[in-house]
């Protein structure tokens, strides 16, 4: 029973997860909010190999399932392709023309971050309890299930980065044994007291850092925001081999962290990642008619020159694009009625609605006085405020303990969250917020196993009850919120209950 249930209960949760997200993922039949980019370019691109143009009107047409006016000129993005391949994945295998193709590779990639999350819970925690209990929260927060029913980028760098998270922590387990294991050899070779000045060994046998390398690159090929945690992880690994040299008793830890593994690990990790994300321009590089593609050739006259000469002129041509892409993207300050400046995330101040319609009653098919259909990312308001509230105790916790898997999992915000802080005037959106959502999760996971480990018998009995209520009270508020999430027809006044402050209207 008890491999059954440590089988059956995560089992169970993915269910529930793939059926909040597939569920009438189709509705509405309409490109919304951001899709009307991802979606249509994701089309060109399957059938040119770069991002094309449309004609007049392409949104009215393409909802009533006229999907090939794309045309051959290119079109100006500043977003990698990798992403788009995968949503353009759906349409071709279920058509371009069916809402249910142009969503389903962000929805399957939601349900394999809910997988994820669970997989990694349970190697940080080791308990079947807590491995649920961070796959449930996971599965029915309102913020996840939108953008796994939204055909936008944002779950796949989610999905690619939780991966490149999951891998370090693989090799964090196999690190430190290693020292120890070196360091037995060589007291065995010097004596049992002595170890002699020495750095220790440059550990290159790694391979879950070189997978880590591709999932961040694979990140990266989808938003550039990949590029945050392949920096913020890689210096992770660095400073976590110092305190394991020191652990096992190496002289030299510091130096030898950063003077002999550091430049191991930059080998093992960033070269791979680079090349993950170059090949995820492959369909711009193979073809000719990309934007950009033949801006630098021989008459051109923007060939490098000197020591760079060298370089083929589609690379030289894609740098190109990659500085224009840049300046595009810090100097982004246009306004939007949804934006949501960074330091606002945290407390859900200002959600993204990307779907609403209003009717009358007996408009399609409305029996009310007024009827709304939303899709709107507010998340489940007690799992996103008591993951603020966890994180709060975690920085806390790990100045007070120091404890590694505290460090790790606000690692992931780092990575996720604060790269944000230095666009606080650029136009961004409260559901970027998304990459790092597992990480808050996680740290209510983790704050629930200190609860439930507690050994003073009242302490835990009283965690146990107020655990109960806020497990209880997430349910209920995911059902009542739910139609929010999944453009349902509901009364206004049904809709309008759910508008808490008037920042979310």
């Amino acid at each position: 029973m008890k491999r059954a249930l440590a089988w059956g209960a995560p089992a169970a949760v993915l269910l529930l997860a793939a059926v909040l997200r597939l569920w009438n993922l189709g509705n509405p039949h309409s490109l919304v909010f951001d899709e009307t980019f991802y979606v249509k370019d994701a089309w060109s691109l399957w059938n040119n190999g770069y991002e094309s143009t449309w004609g007049d009107d392409p949104d009215k047409k393409f909802n009533a399932g006229i999907t090939d006016g794309f045309t051959t000129d290119p079109s100006y993005v500043v977003h990698p392709q990798l992403g788009k391949w995968l949503i353009g994945a759906g349409m071709a295998l279920f058509g371009a023309d069916n809402s249910f193709g142009w969503r389903c590779g962000v929805a399957i990639a939601g349900i394999l971050i809910v997988l994820l999350v669970m997989l990694i819970a349970q190697k940080l925690f080791r308990s079947t309890l807590l491995t649920v209990v961070a796959g449930g929260l996971m599965a029915i927060d309102g913020h996840a299930i939108t953008l796994s029913r939204v055909s936008l980028l944002d779950n796949f760098v989610t999905l690619f980065t939780l991966a490149g998270f999951g891998l370090v922590l693989l090799d964090r387990e196999q690190n430190l044994p290693r020292l120890m294991a070196w360091m037995r050899r060589r007291r065995a070779q010097l004596g049992d007291d002595a170890v002699g000045p020495t750095w220790g060994p440059t550990l290159w046998n790694r391979p879950y850092l070189i997978l880590a390398g591709v999932a961040f690159g694979l990140a990266c090929g989808v938003k550039w925001s990949g590029m945050y945690f392949l920096a913020a992880f890689a210096l992770y690994v660095v400073v976590m081999d110092g305190l394991d040299r020191r652990r096992v008793g190496l002289p030299f830890w510091f130096s030898a962290a950063v003077l002999k593994q550091a430049p191991a690990t930059f080998l093992l990790m960033v070269p791979i990642a680079v090349v993950t994300y170059i090949s995820s321009w492959a369909g711009w590089i193979l073809t000719s008619g990309g934007y950009y593609r033949d801006l630098v050739t021989a008459e051109s006259g923007l060939r490098w020159s000197g020591p760079l000469s060298w370089v083929p002129d589609w690379a030289q041509s894609l740098w190109a694009y990659h500085v224009s892409a840049y300046q595009f993207h810090v100097g982004l300050v246009t306004p939007h009625s949804y934006q949501a400046n960074p330091l606002t995330w945290l407390i859900m101040w200002r959600p993204t609605s990307m779907f609403y319609e209003g009717v009358n009653k007996g408009d399609a098919g409305c029996t009310f006085d007024s009827c709304a259909s939303a899709i709107t990312a507010i998340a489940n308001p007690l799992i996103w405020w008591g993951g603020t509230a966890a994180l709060a105790y975690l920085a806390y916790r790990l100045v007070r303990y120091r404890e590694w898997k505290v460090g790790f999992i606000l690692m992931g915000i780092v990575a996720g969250y604060v790269p944000w802080l230095m666009y606080l005037n650029r136009t961004v959106f409260q559901f970027y917020g998304i990459v790092y959502e597992p990480y808050m999760i996680l740290a209510i996971t983790f704050v629930v196993g200190l609860i439930l480990a507690t050994k003073d018998e009242y302490k835990r009995s009283t965690g146990i009850a107020i655990l109960t209520v806020f497990g209880i009270l997430t349910v209920l508020l995911s059902i009542f919120f739910y139609p929010l999430w999944s453009g349902m027809q509901i009364p206004y006044w049904y809709w309008h209950l759910h508008m808490w402050m008037p920042s979310w209207i």
